[in-house]
C-alpha cells in the first residue's frame, strides 16, 4: 500500500478552485498518475480526517513547448476534485 504522500502530491489553489470549494465543498489536488479514486479517497480521508462523498478524476495532457528552436513537452499529471460530506471543510491556510 502506498503512502498518502505518494497519492496526493499537492493541492491545486487557484481562483476557479477556491471558488469551488468555498460554493460547493469540492476541493482539487494533483495526485499520482497510477492513482485510482478508492486510493484516492483513503488518502484524503487519512490526512485531512473528512469524509469524502465522490472523486472525480481528469488526466491533463502537458503542453508543448518551445525552448528556443526546440519544442519540449510537458509530462503529463492527473487532477482529483473531491466532493466532501456535507458540514466537512478543508483548511489548507489555518489562521489563529
Amino acid at each position: 500500500m502506498r503512502s498518502v504522500y505518494d497519492v496526493i502530491r499537492r493541492p491545486i489553489i487557484s481562483e476557479k478552485s477556491t471558488a469551488l470549494a468555498e460554493v460547493a465543498g469540492r476541493y482539487t489536488f494533483e495526485v499520482a498518475t497510477q492513482a485510482n479514486k478508492q486510493e484516492i479517497r483513503d488518502a484524503i480521508q487519512r490526512l485531512f480526517n473528512v469524509k469524502v462523498r465522490e472523486v472525480r478524476t481528469v488526466t491533463v495532457h502537458g503542453k508543448v513547448k518551445r525552448v528556443g528552436r526546440f519544442e519540449t513537452k510537458r509530462p503529463n499529471w492527473k487532477k482529483a476534485v473531491v466532493t466532501l460530506s456535507e458540514g466537512q471543510k478543508i483548511d489548507f491556510f489555518q489562521t489563529k
